[in-house]
């Protein structure tokens, strides 16, 4: 996470251009460059990057505005630290969802769901399709701790389990 207070518009811009955040929380009111031509500016650069706006400037036509010029949310002074956070979090949540990327990617792996192939350093890995499924179900849930019953309901179709026993 980085932050810096205070920052001019500029500086605000550098670093996002620099650090690729998950998610930005930004003020209105800044120097030099306006927290509007921010919000235009981050979205231009990175569209899936969720912008929360937080100000005390709480007009509807200022909300709109912003919303309309890429916003994921708005949050008026005086605010609750924990529904700042649960705001930022629910909109990088909304975010990866709608990320309707067929590919994913990370370290020297690449996962194509659309076509259903797996990569390793450019080699291809042999998956079947429920390991496809896991895959997928992990890659759409990354945030959350995921239980063995939790998984072959959703993976596997189960309705239930029941637990081991002798």
């Amino acid at each position: 996470m980085v932050s810096l207070w205070p920052v001019t518009g500029q500086t605000g811009l550098e670093l996002f251009r620099s650090e690729k955040p998950l998610a930005v929380v930004l003020d209105l009111i800044l120097p030099k460059v306006s927290g509007r031509e921010l919000c235009q500016a981050f979205k231009n650069i990175s569209s899936e990057t969720p912008v929360v706006v937080l100000s005390a400037i709480s007009e509807v036509v200022d909300k709109v505005l912003l919303l309309e010029l890429g916003a994921d949310d708005y949050v008026t002074k005086p605010f609750s630290p924990r529904e700042l956070t649960a705001r930022v979090r629910a909109a990088i949540r909304r975010q990866r969802k709608s990320a309707a990327t067929t590919v994913f990617r990370f370290a020297d792996c690449e996962i194509d769901f659309k076509s259903m192939t797996a990569r390793r350093s450019g080699v291809a890995v042999v998956l079947t399709a429920h390991e496809f499924k896991l895959l997928k179900y992990f890659t759409n849930n990354l945030d959350r701790v995921l239980t063995r019953e939790l998984l072959l309901n959703e993976v596997w179709g189960y309705n239930s389990i029941q637990p081991r026993g002798p």
